[in-house]
């Protein structure tokens, strides 16, 4: 099975490369101070749009290479001629970690979503944003219930003549933690594009009772990004 993930993992990097953009960021946040790696596509179409990105951490504590691999992939469907889509997603990943002699793994718990999309773009698509009510069926949750729900914003935003970048999401959903049962997960980025291709620029994650820590946390970037 691990093998067979890998397998998707790498095939997806190679497309999200051709497709969209790769970036690399070097985590800044307290007791962090490691890569992040990012494969991103999205790809509108007659009948709606398909998104995913794929995110990879290194050098987490003692680990060599890969500590951890996330995938998320979705698809909507346009309602007809509205603003409005179907959507259908899936998330999950994998990692490990290691401390002196003792090293483990673990996964991160599949999770599938789907529910109504609403979206707006300005004529030249220069800005836009997407509002998303879903629900959220999580595998192997700590309290035996899986069924959830998760509201998702989405944006961009070009300005300065296209030299900058505003872009970012931000989930709120239920998931029975040791910390609580509503988590709260945004990732705006701002970029300065030198060109089409090359982007520099920053992202800060604002999470709170995310990924095993209680309460609320900042933790900004610095990172590169090139555009295909």
């Amino acid at each position: 099975m691990k093998k067979l993930v890998l397998i998707l993992f790498t095939g997806l990097l190679a497309f999200g490369a051709f497709s969209q953009n790769i970036q690399l960021h070097y985590d800044m946040g307290k007791d962090r101070g490691y890569l992040t790696s990012t494969v991103e596509m999205f790809k509108p179409d007659k009948t709606g749009n398909t998104f995913f990105f794929i995110d990879m951490n290194y050098g987490v504590g003692e680990v060599q290479g890969v500590s951890l691999a996330y995938f998320e992939i979705a698809r909507c469907f346009k309602l007809g001629q509205s603003p409005f889509s179907w959507h259908a997603e899936y998330n999950g990943g994998m990692g490990q970690w290691k401390a002196g002699a003792a090293s483990g793994a673990y996964t991160i718990n599949n999770a599938w979503l789907t529910g109504v999309d609403y979206s707006w773009n300005s004529s030249d698509f220069s800005r836009g944003f997407s509002l998303k009510a879903l629900y959220k069926n999580i595998a192997n949750t700590i309290d035996n219930k899986p069924n959830s729900f998760q509201f998702t914003a989405v944006w961009h935003l070009n300005f300065a003549e296209g030299k900058m970048s505003f872009t970012g999401f931000a989930d709120l959903w239920r998931e029975k933690t040791g910390f609580g049962t509503m988590i709260f997960l945004s990732e705006p980025q701002i970029w300065y594009n030198f060109n089409k291709n090359f982007s520099a620029g920053s992202e800060v994650e604002l999470s709170n009772n995310f990924a095993g820590h209680n309460g609320f946390m900042v933790n900004p970037t610095a990172a590169v990004k090139y555009t295909f």
